[in-house]
């Protein structure tokens, strides 16, 4: 961020063309700055995905996690009762520690 330079001369066109530089960086370095609060709560969110990912602990979690919603898409789907949905339900939330302990495993020596 280097300031324009002011000149030397009492010139007022010269003066004018200065004023005009000083303003339009001002006004350069107040759009970055509300640029970067505007953008800040996506990198904060960026920074969710990244902080939840490896808080997971499992490998590729995003692809788990859209095999597990295809997975649950075709056991619960069309023409499935009710009552096996939160059978299923607490399964899968029963076997989710299970599958974390086994995906971990591989990676310890």
């Amino acid at each position: 961020m280097s300031l324009p330079e002011l000149p030397n001369t009492r010139n007022p066109r010269e003066l004018r063309k200065a004023l005009l530089r000083l303003r339009m960086e001002m006004h350069r370095q107040q759009i970055r700055v509300e640029s970067g609060q505007m953008l800040e709560p996506l990198q904060r969110l960026r920074g969710v995905g990244g902080s939840l990912h490896d808080g997971l602990g499992i490998k590729h979690a995003p692809l788990w996690g859209i095999g597990a919603v295809v997975a649950m898409g075709f056991l619960t789907g069309k023409g499935v009762r009710s009552g096996n949905l939160s059978r299923l339900v607490r399964l899968g939330a029963s076997l989710l520690p299970l599958v974390k302990l086994y995906l971990q495993g591989g990676r310890r020596p």
